[in-house]
């Protein structure tokens, strides 16, 4: 895959070290995962539905009009599409809760670097007030909120007052 020339050198960067670790993740996770990962994809490729209808429609044609019935209520086959089904969601929440865990990872990153840009954006308009005073500018009634840092858990908090519970079963 080629990459656009067009990108900040820093964020091109940034994109190689993600790369780079993701890969590192995926070599280090536990064979089962990688196994799981594997079936799951292959069970949500177009091979994989051409796969079933060969199989089954193969076993249905042989058993209504090639042969002697040799499953004459397709209990046979419902039995092994039940026992490949169980299998199958079981892989697929496996790769499920790795998916889950990888966004919850993401959705940490994000919010500590939107934590530090805040506290940094605090900072810095501290210091522009300072400037603007030094060059005698009143600065806008709001810049000392935003000065003031923002504390995560305190909109948490208030996020949780203020969204509506789900209902109780």
């Amino acid at each position: 895959m080629q990459k656009p020339t067009n990108l900040n050198q820093a964020l091109a960067a940034n994109i190689d070290r993600l790369t780079e670790r993701q890969r590192r993740v995926e070599a280090a996770a536990p064979w089962s995962d990688r196994l799981a990962g594997r079936i799951t994809a292959f069970t949500g490729s177009m091979t994989f539905v051409a796969l079933h209808l060969t199989l089954f429609g193969g076993w249905i044609v042989w058993n209504l009009w090639l042969t002697p019935k040799f499953d004459p209520t397709f209990v046979v086959l419902a039995m092994i599409a039940s026992v490949e089904a169980i299998f199958l969601s079981t892989f697929v929440l496996i790769s499920q809760n790795r998916m889950a865990a990888q966004a919850q990872a993401r959705a940490d990153l994000d919010l500590h670097i939107n934590l530090l840009a805040e506290h940094e954006l605090s900072r810095l308009t501290a210091l522009v007030r300072q400037i603007a005073e030094r060059l005698d500018i009143t600065p806008p009634a709001e810049v000392e909120e935003i000065e003031r840092d923002v504390r995560a858990e305190d909109v948490l908090d208030t996020l949780d007052q203020v969204t509506p519970s789900p209902p109780s079963a």
